[in-house]
């Protein structure tokens, strides 16, 4: 037994991080999955959609932008289901990724998804904040792998930028 832990010991320290990582290919895993990514528009107040330091970047902010370039609107608990919320989180996660694409230029780069920020514009007595911000962390682990779990804050807002549904941000490790 002894032995057994000791070759799964030297194992995990000799697989490099670069050979575990290149079985997805986040490129190819987009387009399985029939999304298409837009580069972000100009941000709606003085700020930039994303910043590199070091290895990570940190991805600004962004809301659930449908195929025809409009926002999802309304208040989750209210005027949106969690469903719908959980969609306009997903939304949100393409708007997120089509950002970071235009950032760096290709998304096999991403080393992981390290941190997000999901807010949830709900209703005051809305407790289930998690489980909308469910569908930006579903699809991130869809497209990434393990290396797309992350640490991850989700909360309720009385309000959002023109009554979107859901703005998230996120923190980006690349190789």
């Amino acid at each position: 037994m002894k032995f057994f832990f000791s070759l799964l010991l030297l194992l995990t320290l000799t697989i490099p991080d670069s050979l575990a990582q290149s079985a997805i290919n986040p490129e190819k895993r987009i387009k399985e999955l029939g999304i298409t990514l837009k580069a972000p528009g100009k941000p709606i107040a003085n700020f930039v959609t994303a910043v590199t330091v070091g290895k990570l970047v940190f991805v600004s902010g962004h809301g659930p932008v449908q195929a025809d370039g409009e926002y999802v609107k309304g208040k989750v608990g209210k005027e949106l289901t969690v469903d719908q919320g959980k969609e306009a989180a997903r939304l949100t996660g393409i708007s997120l990724l089509g950002a970071l694409k235009s950032h760096i230029g290709d998304l096999n780069k991403v080393k992981r998804i390290v941190k997000v920020l999901g807010m949830v514009n709900a209703t005051p007595e809305f407790d289930k904040h998690p489980q909308v911000i469910n569908g930006f962390s579903d699809l991130m682990v869809d497209i990434f792998g393990e290396n797309g779990r992350h640490a991850r804050s989700a909360v309720g807002m009385g309000s959002l930028p023109m009554g979107i549904p859901v703005e998230i941000e996120m923190i980006v490790e690349l190789k």
